[in-house]
């Protein structure tokens, strides 16, 4: 009977918030599988291990998970494996049953701790190398969070919402969650479209009272 391939979620990037599980599942794996920086932060627990690297080329990750099927292999994935991650892709390859999933903190989860507030009457999406109509979402749920990129940052968001007439709108900016560099910074939009400092890897809250101007 061939090895289940573990799915985990490592969460917000510190191990600290990495679920003492995952940890087990990764230090009893033969092999690695995962970004060069997520495997880099494991330390200890990726030592004397065979790694396989992540890149754009995902056939070849394929090809290498079916040729070492009776290895024990872990995919590591940042965030909660749920939420935009390769899980999707693993699901097309490969049946519920031979794969153990075990979840991890979300970066939006961790946000929405971070200033405690509660997430179940959010809007959750990302614009993380995608796009979709945040403004409609934020007129209907008045509360979403955001994964972002290079492309759709803070100020674009910001810019956006103005442009609709959302001026009253707050957003919260999370940099850098969970490491000692973290910083979450609470504006309104206006302010933050004059805000001229490129963001690190960030999420973002936003709220709407549902005045227009």
């Amino acid at each position: 009977m061939k090895n289940k391939i573990n799915v985990l979620g490592l969460g917000p990037g510190n191990l600290d918030y990495t679920l003492p599980v995952v940890l087990k599942e990764i230090e009893k794996s033969d092999v690695i599988i995962g970004g060069k920086r997520h495997i880099e932060s494991l330390g200890k627990y990726a030592e004397n291990k065979e790694y396989c690297y992540i890149n754009a080329d995902l056939q070849r990750v394929l090809d290498f998970i079916k040729e070492n099927r009776d290895k024990k292999m872990s995919l590591i994935l940042s965030g909660d494996t749920g939420f935009y991650s390769m899980l999707t892709f693993m699901r097309k390859h490969f049946e519920a049953s031979e794969l153990n999933v075990i979840p991890g903190i979300s970066s939006i989860q961790y946000m929405f701790a971070k200033i405690s507030d509660y997430w179940n009457n959010a809007f959750i999406s990302s614009v993380h190398g995608r796009e979709m109509d945040y403004v409609e979402k934020l007129r209907e749920f008045g509360k979403i969070g955001l994964l972002t990129d290079n492309k759709n940052t803070p100020q674009k968001i910001s810019e956006t919402l103005i442009e609709a007439g959302m001026d009253s709108s707050i957003i919260f900016v999370g940099e850098n969650l969970s490491y000692e560099n973290e910083e979450i910074l609470e504006l309104s939009v206006k302010e933050m479209v004059k805000v001229e400092k490129k963001f690190e890897m960030n999420v973002v809250v936003i709220y709407w009272d549902g005045k227009e101007e």
